[in-house]
């Protein structure tokens, strides 16, 4: 019998365990920068919205509740610029690494499909293709791969681990050649609302999709700037083409955001401020880190 582990390479945080183990012992001690787990509070109307549905002896449903949803698409057009977004274009996720890890299965991909991702990027999209059994490919410009075979292209602006934010341009002409080739995009924007040098823009704003959805879902988490990474709430929004049949397929596999959590979900999209408060820890964070290494 195959072993599905066998397919997939070491889980990248056990590998470091022994760096992590040598660095402690420094006489310093250690900064702890390798996974990049949040450490400041979970804002407390997000704490509260939690402990208000703590009693939710019932399912949760894999949809969300129609309060959540209905904070994701303000969010989306508050936010994003996103346009005609409803509750059809929306769905939440046990946080997006379940998401990128399972898409490729979810979506029916295996043998003699392609997954493409960044050359440098979050080793979960090269994960995804391994446990669908497709094949993987990455690129520096993903215009320039060959299109056959090719059925999920993951962009990811702003970019883990690099930064890089892609630009309205880049992602115009990338959603342009995908469409043409009839390739799905999906657009990693888990750090969107963390861009420093360049203001991050969604494949979903019209000025990149042309108004319309096809062919485009775009991820995002609330992990980084909510600081709900122990909450496991993220979601998806675009093309319903494509999030309907999702939906379906992770209503049998039962992932279901847990009540609570999509509580602390709706507080958290619905309220600007403690973002902007986040955003001015990380960059004195950022730049005490650029002065220390310039």
């Amino acid at each position: 019998m195959s072993v599905v582990s066998d397919r997939l390479p070491a889980f990248p945080w056990d590998r470091l365990e022994p760096y992590k183990a040598t660095a402690a012992a420094h006489p310093d001690g250690i900064v702890d920068l390798s996974v990049g787990t949040p450490v400041d509070p979970v804002p407390e109307a997000v704490q509260k919205a939690l402990t208000g549905a703590a009693d939710s002896p019932g399912y949760p449903t894999v949809w969300g509740t129609p309060e959540l949803r209905d904070a994701i698409v303000g969010w989306a057009g508050r936010r994003l610029g996103a346009r005609g977004v409803t509750h059809h274009h929306v769905l939440p996720v046990v946080g997006s690494k379940e998401l990128v890890a399972w898409l490729p299965t979810q979506l029916g991909l295996g043998p003699g499909d392609r997954v493409a991702f960044p050359r440098l990027a979050y080793p979960t999209y090269e994960v995804g293709a391994r446990l669908a059994r497709a094949g993987h490919v990455a690129y520096d410009d993903p215009t320039e791969l060959d299109p056959a075979g090719l059925k999920l292209l993951w962009l990811n602006s702003p970019s883990n681990p690099t930064g890089r934010v892609l630009s309205k341009e880049e992602l115009t002409r990338t959603v342009a050649w995908a469409r043409e080739h009839g390739v799905l995009v999906l657009s990693d924007e888990c750090y969107l609302e963390l861009g420093w040098d360049a203001d991050p823009v969604s494949v979903l704003h019209p000025d990149v999709n042309g108004g319309s959805h096809d062919g485009i879902v775009s991820v995002h988490s609330l992990s980084k700037r909510s600081n709900l990474a122990g909450y496991r709430a993220a979601f998806l929004a675009g093309d319903p083409a494509v999030l309907g049949p999702l939906l379906q397929v992770r209503k049998h596999g039962g992932m279901m955001t847990p009540a609570p959590s999509q509580a602390a979900a709706a507080a958290a999209l619905g309220d600007d401020e403690h973002v902007r408060v986040q955003r001015e820890r990380y960059a004195a964070r950022r730049a005490a880190l650029r002065r220390a290494l310039t």
